[in-house]
């Protein structure tokens, strides 16, 4: 198992990472998803599907979603969830504000749940995951990633 698959499930009360959920994380994480969306014209067609891993890599997504969080005044919370201490929790609206409608639009359909539901449980994994993808209290370089492949 590679580093993002351990974190996500240790971020999951028992272990257990429902499919959509994990999905979601990569999309958001492993495929440099803002980047690519925020390039692609929209144009009411099928949204494509999340690029593969190698196209952003896991460091590249970790700090679009970081900088997301920070743009939309939640930066308090995310760099609780990077800095050693206490992880501050984010409400469902929260996540939708930092992601933004398409992006949640986007990922709800992928992942084949509503988009409440995506939210509600991207609440209560993010700032654990983001905490375990961060155990030096900062977000990782390229050069410690690269053991593990992303």
């Amino acid at each position: 198992m590679g580093l993002f698959d351990d974190a996500l499930k240790d971020s999951v009360p028992g272990g257990a990472v429902a499919a959509p959920l994990a999905i979601a994380a990569g999309a958001l994480l492993l495929g440099k998803y803002f980047s690519n969306r925020a390039a692609a014209p929209s144009q009411g067609a099928a949204p494509p599907p999340p690029p593969a891993p190698q196209s952003g890599g896991l460091l590249s997504g970790l700090n679009d979603l970081v900088q997301r969080f920070q743009n939309a005044g939640h930066g308090e919370a995310v760099n609780s969830w990077i800095a050693a201490g206490p992880n501050q929790p984010v409400s469902p609206a929260q996540v939708g504000s930092a992601l933004g409608q398409q992006t949640i639009s986007d990922l709800a359909r992928q992942a084949g749940v509503s988009e409440q539901e995506l939210l509600s449980q991207l609440a209560l994994v993010l700032p654990s995951l983001v905490d375990k993808l961060t155990p030096n209290g900062r977000l990782p370089t390229q050069s410690e990633l690269a053991p593990h492949g992303y």
